[in-house]
């Protein structure tokens, strides 16, 4: 296992990826994205036509389908099969049906596997998702909540798209992130929460280098 392990966990829009893609070269670690990893699953159930409310199926497309996933300057680069599908795993529809995967109490223990298995291989992760620090990496060195408010969070999201070229309606983004607060914390396995020894951070007013100043302030008492 690493030698310095850095959760970051929060809920959609929070800020949590480009934070700890950032702090991560700060540190000199490997950046661990694991919603790309949710995300690759997903689009290779939907390319396979599964029924994604079907636990057997989905684990038969993890099963049957060869996922590689490698830090490159500090981005998460992924592939199935052997095609890269790095920019496909962002579309929205892959996203809005990610949460058949999120919500699978198996294919959820798999992919705490193939973390674990990611962090074996390197000296210092930062890795951020929804359970890192309750689940995945319990032990963790450092561990950070990042929380926001649900309109801001949307609006984040929305410049986000726009800067893609993909333009969303506001309202329906906050619709969609709120629904997707409520399937997190409420399922059953991995539920969205701060660890007991988590520091909370709330992004809502502050700028992404505001935010990993925080971060680094606290996480370079470990280094």
């Amino acid at each position: 296992m690493a030698d310095l392990i850095v959760t970051i966990d929060g809920p959609a829009a929070s800020g949590k990826s480009t934070a700890a893609r950032l702090l991560a070269k700060r540190l000199g670690a490997c950046f661990l994205d694991t919603g790309a990893m949710y995300r690759a699953v997903t689009l290779a159930a939907m390319e396979a036509g599964v029924n994604m409310s079907d636990e057997d199926e989905l684990l038969g497309v993890l099963r049957d389908s060869k996922f590689e996933f490698s830090a490159r300057g500090g981005k998460m680069t992924v592939s199935i099969d052997g095609v890269d599908v790095t920019e496909q795993i962002r579309r929205t529809d892959v996203t809005a049906n990610a949460l058949h995967i999120a919500s699978s109490a198996k294919l959820r223990e798999k992919l705490v596997q193939m973390q674990r298995q990611f962090a074996e291989s390197e000296e210092k992760i930062v890795t951020e998702g929804r359970d890192q620090g309750t689940v995945a990496f319990a032990d963790a060195d450092v561990k950070f909540f990042l929380v926001a408010d649900a309109a801001e969070r949307a609006r984040r999201r929305q410049a986000e798209l726009k800067a893609k070229g993909i333009d969303e309606d506001l309202e329906e983004i906050q619709r969609a992130i709120e629904e997707r607060d409520r399937s997190d914390m409420d399922r059953e396995v991995g539920p969205l929460k701060p660890a007991g020894d988590a520091i909370v951070i709330d992004t809502t007013d502050l700028s992404i280098n505001e935010v990993v100043e925080k971060l680094w302030e606290c996480a370079e008492k470990n280094v």
